[in-house]
């Protein structure tokens, strides 16, 4: 037999054994919208009528290895598979590679792995999720303190997300919001269109003084969220 027929018979038994170790393995790459399927993806959709005031405000969720969406919706409640508030409407891929699940202690690849071991270290990707699932089905729903983004920001936070532990209400908002996609242009305006219809409504109704008192109200939720945040520590959950 030649040399190229050897490295030929190589090749193809170093193929089969990594066939063979994909086997059972999760598939995290395949993202099926029309069965609402995202594996290791963060999901948004708008949040009635508050996001018809402010866009960038909605309802966010988690999603397993296999892409069925967690989403803390209510008081003690997390839905599994039934993301609340409508279909998704923009997705982000996550990478679990870029999680610290560590075996020990001295394991941690994350940038403190005392801290990330009192938030509650996940030895995967689906053990962090889950872990907050539990956990949010003893906490009460609140929308300025405890909420959809604080589920998140928790599931990241145990799973060491690109090596930190300070996921928040605030970085997961803006991770969405500009690093996320829309599912389709139909998500888009979906998002977008109520938005502009009371923008146009309210100005051609008060003229100035309803954008002046808009302003105010996107200006004190912002203020709010970021004081909370990193000003009072402790005051929103995540």
């Amino acid at each position: 037999m030649s040399d190229a027929g050897v490295d030929e018979d190589v090749v193809l038994v170093a193929n089969e054994e990594k066939e063979v170790l994909r086997v059972g393995e999760p598939d995290v790459s395949h993202i099926d919208i029309k069965k609402a399927r995202f594996p290791c993806c963060l999901v948004w959709t708008p949040l009635p009528i508050v996001a018809w005031l402010v866009p960038f405000i909605g309802h966010v969720g988690i999603c397993r290895e296999d892409g069925v969406i967690l989403d803390f919706a209510g008081p003690c409640f997390v839905n599994v598979d039934n993301f609340a508030f409508g279909s998704t409407a923009k997705y982000l891929r996550l990478n679990p590679e870029k999680c610290c699940f560590p075996p020990h202690l001295s394991g941690h690849t994350c940038s403190d792995p005392f801290r990330h071991t009192d938030k509650g270290t996940a030895i995967s990707w689906d053990d962090g999720v889950e872990t907050t699932m539990r956990n949010y089905q003893n906490k009460l729903y609140n929308l300025f303190t405890c909420n959809c983004h604080s589920f998140v920001a928790n599931a990241l936070n145990r799973m060491a997300y690109r090596g930190s532990i300070k996921w928040n209400i605030v970085n997961v908002l803006a991770l969405v919001f500009f690093k996320g996609q829309y599912v389709s242009y139909w998500a888009l305006v979906r998002t977008y269109a109520p938005f502009v219809m009371v923008l146009i409504l309210g100005l051609v109704m008060t003229g100035w003084p309803f954008l002046i008192a808009w302003s105010i109200f996107v200006g004190l939720l912002v203020t709010w969220f970021l004081i909370g945040t990193y000003c009072l520590r402790g005051l929103i959950e995540s």
